[in-house]
């Protein structure tokens, strides 16, 4: 396998996948291609999307003085398919990489980073909003940690002059309770420990443990649990 084409990158918020992606962003070109099997990397994380929604209709608000469109008063969905309809954003920002970029599929790498909780249908019915197109060349990675770490680094690395930020946003810790205490990734990956059976495909999959909280420390031991990961995550596919 010369590199990966997809990598869903999957965990509840503030496991360190954002941390992940920008340590793969910052490395020089040749050495994510050798170490890491990565081209240049394109990111499709839904959260851009999702704050855009807050955004307009704090301006609908305050500015044209009309309703909600996406939210309620207390700040969440006001309809629960609005979480399948940024999967299928997703699934029409790749078509439109593939479509407008001549070289995209030979030298780039798209990691799509999301969250899902029981609450609002988990990974199981996120996936049935997945392109086939874009699940053919896709595996997973999901960074594992307990409701109880996702709430400490949700907290610690809240900003609330940079909201909008990959980086630092964050939730209150009664709408991080409602929406993601109870994930669904032990059901959907369950029967098979190195594919996910999705929409008619088999779809490799590996776990970045992050429990020990690597992604903070960064340095040496991020470098390595990602390599590691990547590695697993490569035989898998060479075997498929």
């Amino acid at each position: 396998m010369d590199k990966f084409n997809v990598i869903f990158l999957l965990g509840r918020p503030a496991a360190g996948k954002s941390e992940i992606i920008d340590f793969l962003l910052k490395l020089p070109d040749a050495e994510r291609k050798e170490q890491f099997y990565m081209g240049k990397i394109d990111v499709i994380d839904d959260f851009p999307l999702l704050w855009a929604w807050y955004e307009e209709d704090d301006l609908l608000v305050n500015k044209f003085h009309k309703q909600k469109l996406h939210t309620t008063n207390d700040g969440y969905f006001k309809y629960q398919y609005f979480w399948h309809l940024l999967i299928e954003r997703i699934s029409l920002e790749y078509k439109k990489r593939v479509r407008d970029i001549s070289d995209y599929m030979e030298n780039y790498t798209t990691i799509v980073e999301f969250s899902r909780g029981k609450e609002h249908g988990g990974y199981k019915e996120a996936f049935q909003h997945v392109s086939k197109e874009l699940l053919e060349y896709s595996a997973i990675i999901y960074v594992n940690v307990s409701f109880e770490e996702s709430l400490r680094k949700n907290k610690m690395r809240s900003d609330s002059l940079r909201p909008d930020s990959i980086l630092h946003h964050s939730l209150a810790d009664e709408k991080l309770t409602r929406l993601y205490k109870e994930v669904d990734w032990e059901e959907f990956s369950h029967g098979n420990s190195e594919f996910i059976q999705c929409n008619g495909m088999k779809v490799p999959y590996a776990v970045f443990e992050n429990k020990d909280d690597v992604t903070t420390e960064g340095e040496g031991p991020l470098k390595n649990r990602i390599k590691e990961t990547l590695e697993k995550l490569k035989t898998i596919i060479e075997k498929k």
